[in-house]
C-alpha cells in the first residue's frame, strides 16, 4: 500500500517514495488490524488504492448511490454511463472538502491551496487578475482582539530565547488569591498557553460577546478606512471609487486564547468605476497613493473603528468593543518604482502562504479531550443564549419565578439567540475567509474550473486524443461553461466516512506522507531558486 499517486516528475528523489518507505500506520488497534488483513484477504487492497487516490486521501469520504449520464449538448447522444455498482468499492466517494486541519488534513490542504492562489493572483496577477496590479500598494495588516484577562503566552526577549510568562512579583494576587504572574517559560505545545492566570477574573462573557461581534468591527474597519481614504483625497466616500478602489482578502484564525485575529493584505487601486460583475477586469490601475500612505490610513482605521454591543438581557451592560492595542501593520509594496519594499523580507507570496495557513486552523476544541478554557468559551456561549431567549426573566414581570422561558414574546428577537449554534466556533460566526469583489478570482471559480479540468481530461482520453492545453487557464475560468458534454445523474447518500477504521487508517498514512512529498517538492524547488 506504499505506491501513491504522486507526480512521476522528480519522485525518485523523495526519501517516501519506492518499495523500501512503506506507509508509517503507527500503533494501530485490533480492529484497525482486522480491517487490514481482511482487506488483504479478499483481494480489494488495489480497488480501496484507486478509490483512496480518486478523493485525495481524504479523511471522511462522502459515498453515494446511484448512476449518471454523459451527453453530447449538440446531439443528445448519451456519450457514456456510469453507476456506483461499477465502482471499486460498489460506492461513489466524494471528499468532504472540510476546511479544518485537524478534521481532514488532506481536504484542508486543497482548501489551503485555493487561499493561496485566490491571494498571491490578487497580489501579483493571474487568474483572469490583470498583471498591472504588481505596481500598486501592497499592505498586511493584523487586526488582534482585545485582551479580557490576563493569560499563559510565550515570550521572547530581543534575541529572539526564551522568556518568562509574565515575570511579575510573586507575592501579588488577584482578588481570589491566586497569583498574578507566571515565571515559566511555556514552549510552543504548552497545553496552558491561552489558559487564564485566574478563570475567576476573566471576562468570559466579554470574550464571547466581543467573538460575536467580531465579523461586525470588520466590516465597519473597511467603512471606516473608505471613508478615511476619501477624507485624504478630498472627494465624498460616494465618490470615492472615481479616485480609488480599496482591496483586500482576509482571513480569521483562532488564536491560543480562544479569540479570533483577523489578518489581511490590503491593496489600493487606482478608479475602478466598472459594473460590479466587470470590476475585476478593471482591477490594477494606478493608484493615487503610496504604500505609505496606505499603511498610515489603515493604522488609523484600526483605531478609530469601535461598536457598542448591545447588553445580552437586563441584568447585562453595553459594552464598547474595539480591536487590541497590539495590531501590526507593515508594508508589502510601496507602489513606487525602484523601490525595494521592506527590505526584501516579506513577498506577496510569503503573505498568501501565511493566510492560506491560517485559513485551516480550527478552535482547538477537541470534544474528546477538551482545553478547559476553550470548553468555557463554549459553555459561555450557551449560557448567554440562554440568557438572551429568556431575558424578560431578569426584569420586573407578573412571575419573576417562573423558568418557563420566555413570557414578553419579544426575547427571540435578540441578536445574542443564535449563540449557542455557534458554540463550537466559540461564538465566532464570520468567514473563515473573505475578500472584497474585484480583490481576485473567487474560491467558487477555482473549484469549477479543477471540476472542468476533471471533464475535459475525462473527455479526452475517452476520445483518446491528448489534452489540449492551448488557452488553458482562460478556459478552464470563463465565466461561460463552454463544455461540450452534459452529465445527468441521480445519486443517494449512503454514508460519510471509510467502511472500516483500516481503511481510514491507510488513507490518513497516505494523506500524511502525500504532504511529506508536497513539501519535500516546496524545498527543492527552494533550492534550486536559491543555486540559479
Amino acid at each position: 500500500m506504499n505506491g501513491l499517486d504522486l507526480p512521476a516528475v522528480g519522485r525518485s528523489g523523495f526519501p517516501g517514495f519506492g518499495p523500501d518507505a512503506p506507509l508509517d500506520l503507527g500503533p494501530l488497534t485490533d480492529a484497525e488490524v482486522g480491517s487490514l488483513i481482511g482487506r488483504l484477504r479478499n483481494r480489494t487492497a488495489g480497488a480501496f488504492a484507486d478509490v483512496a487516490a480518486s478523493v485525495g486521501y481524504c479523511s471522511h469520504p462522502v459515498r453515494l448511490a446511484g448512476s449518471s449520464m454523459t451527453i453530447d449538448r449538440a446531439t443528445g447522444e448519451v456519450l457514456s454511463e456510469y453507476r456506483s455498482t461499477d465502482a471499486p468499492l460498489g460506492e461513489l466517494y466524494r471528499a468532504c472538502g472540510n476546511r479544518r486541519a485537524d478534521v481532514c488534513p488532506a481536504c484542508s490542504r486543497v482548501y489551503a491551496r485555493d487561499t493561496f492562489e485566490m491571494i498571491r493572483a490578487g497580489a501579483v496577477g493571474g487568474k483572469t487578475v490583470p498583471s498591472s496590479v504588481t505596481a500598486n500598494p501592497l499592505v498586511f495588516a493584523t487586526l488582534t482582539a482585545p485582551s479580557v484577562g490576563h493569560v499563559h503566552g510565550t515570550r521572547t526577549t530581543p534575541d529572539g530565547s526564551p522568556a518568562p510568562c509574565l515575570p511579575r512579583g510573586r507575592a501579588k494576587r488577584c482578588p481570589h488569591g491566586r497569583p498574578l504572574s507566571c515565571w515559566r517559560k511555556h514552549a510552543p505545545e504548552d497545553p496552558h498557553l491561552g489558559e487564564p492566570l485566574c478563570f475567576d477574573c476573566y471576562d468570559w462573557n466579554t470574550a464571547v460577546v466581543w467573538q460575536w461581534w467580531a465579523p461586525e468591527l470588520w466590516r465597519r474597519f473597511t467603512i471606516t478606512l473608505r471613508r478615511h481614504l476619501a477624507s485624504i483625497l478630498g472627494v465624498p466616500e460616494s465618490r470615492l471609487r472615481e479616485r480609488a478602489a480599496l482591496e483586500f482578502a482576509k482571513v480569521a484564525e483562532f488564536q491560543a486564547r480562544g479569540l479570533v485575529h483577523f489578518h489581511a493584505l490590503i491593496r489600493l487601486d487606482g478608479p475602478n468605476t466598472a459594473p460590479i460583475g466587470a470590476r475585476l477586469a478593471d482591477a490594477g490601475n494606478p493608484a493615487p497613493l503610496d504604500g505609505d500612505a496606505l499603511k498610515a490610513a489603515v493604522e488609523h482605521a484600526i483605531t478609530a473603528v469601535s461598536f457598542e454591543a448591545p447588553p445580552v438581557d437586563g441584568a447585562d451592560v453595553p459594552r464598547l468593543l474595539s480591536f487590541g492595542q497590539q495590531h501590526d501593520v507593515r508594508t508589502v509594496r510601496t507602489g513606487l518604482p525602484d523601490t525595494n519594499d521592506d527590505g526584501g523580507k516579506l513577498s506577496p507570496e510569503q503573505v498568501a502562504g501565511y493566510l492560506a495557513k491560517y485559513s485551516t486552523k480550527s478552535t482547538g476544541v477537541d470534544p474528546a479531550a477538551p482545553r478547559p478554557h476553550l470548553a468555557r468559551m463554549a459553555q459561555t456561549s450557551r449560557y448567554l443564549a440562554e440568557r438572551a431567549v429568556t431575558a424578560c426573566r431578569t426584569l420586573d414581570g407578573p412571575d419573576p419565578d417562573d423558568d418557563d422561558g420566555c413570557w414578553c414574546g419579544t426575547c427571540a428577537d435578540s441578536p445574542y439567540r443564535l449563540l449557542a449554534k455557534w458554540a463550537r466556533m466559540l461564538g465566532f460566526r464570520g468567514h473563515f475567509s473573505s475578500k472584497s469583489r474585484a480583490y481576485s478570482v473567487t474560491l467558487g471559480k477555482l473549484r469549477t474550473a479543477r471540476a472542468r479540468y476533471a471533464r475535459l481530461k475525462a473527455d479526452a482520453d475517452r476520445r483518446g486524443v491528448p489534452l489540449d492545453v492551448a488557452d488553458l487557464e482562460r478556459r478552464l475560468l470563463a465565466d461561460e461553461d463552454d463544455d461540450t458534454t452534459l452529465v445527468i445523474g441521480e445519486w443517494t447518500f449512503r454514508a460519510a466516512g471509510w467502511g472500516s477504521p483500516g481503511d481510514k487508517a491507510l488513507a490518513d498514512a497516505a494523506a500524511a506522507r502525500a504532504r511529506e512529498y508536497a513539501q519535500w517538492q516546496a524545498e527543492q524547488r527552494k533550492q534550486h531558486t536559491t543555486t540559479a
